[in-house]
């Protein structure tokens, strides 16, 4: 065998081992990325999305995380790999917008059953509470540390949900108030003040209590900027939702 020969064969010897070492190394690296979990993120700023990509890959070896600048782009380059949890920042936006609310239900539809978990900048219990009958599976505050933000992640797929520490010590506390001032809370409004309460923590239009009542749209408006007022919030919602957390769905005022 002449010597051009001989080179032939251990270059082909070559390129067949370094076929099968890059094989290898595909298949390894395709069985990591089924091990790992995929966290979808999805924010429209781009530098909080990659900052928060960026952290959780490095403390994270079981996760494998895609960001996208917002669901419709996801759903354009979604593969095959089905998520194991979608992280939507609405940063300093309400969940109570209407938008907002609108969006998040049909995200949280759309991406089932992967939980849903929203990163935002408000940690007010009436948005929790508004966020969670929404669907999502946890609401994480800016406000906490990267570890916690990972067990949250985790905790939500393993079926869990997460609410922040902040929330649950300001509902008990709505609670503990709550309790000592039972009593005393029917005489807090007048007749038409509970009939106003009674109506509004069933949600309904300030039309519609208006035609119930009998009142003018205007009255109705006045006497709920007063009830705010005695109940120290700012918006029906949070009214709804001290009012449902201190009493029964079924308690009248009338009957206080």
């Amino acid at each position: 065998m002449n010597i051009s020969a001989q080179f032939k064969d251990k270059e082909e010897s070559l390129n067949s081992r370094n076929m099968y070492a890059s094989r290898v190394a595909d298949q390894r690296d395709y069985t990591k990325e089924r091990e790992q979990s995929l966290v979808v993120i999805i924010d429209s700023r781009a530098l909080d999305r990659e900052c928060l990509a960026h952290g959780l890959t490095n403390n994270c070896t079981d996760m494998a995380i895609a960001t996208f600048s917002s669901f419709e782009q996801w759903q354009h380059q979604r593969r095959s790999r089905t998520a194991s949890a979608v992280l939507f920042n609405v940063g300093g936006q309400k969940v109570s917008d209407p938008a907002v609310g609108n969006y998040l239900k049909s995200l949280v539809t759309e991406c089932a059953p992967a939980p849903v978990i929203i990163l935002a900048d408000k940690e007010e219990i009436s948005q929790v509470v508004r966020a969670l009958e929404h669907g999502v599976k946890g609401y994480i505050p800016t406000s906490v540390n990267l570890n916690v933000c990972i067990e949250a992640l985790r905790l939500a797929m393993a079926g869990g949900t997460f609410v922040p520490a902040s929330s649950v010590l300001a509902l008990r506390h709505a609670t503990e108030t709550g309790a000592q001032r039972i009593q005393p809370l029917g005489g807090m409004f007048t007749q038409r003040q509970a009939e106003v309460v009674n109506a509004l923590r069933r949600g309904k239009a300030n039309k519609i209590i208006a035609y119930e009542l009998k009142l003018r749209e205007s009255t109705v408006k006045v006497h709920i900027r007063n009830i705010m007022k005695k109940l120290k919030v700012t918006n029906r919602t949070e009214v709804a939702c001290i009012i449902n957390e201190l009493f029964p769905s079924e308690t009248s005022f009338s009957e206080l």
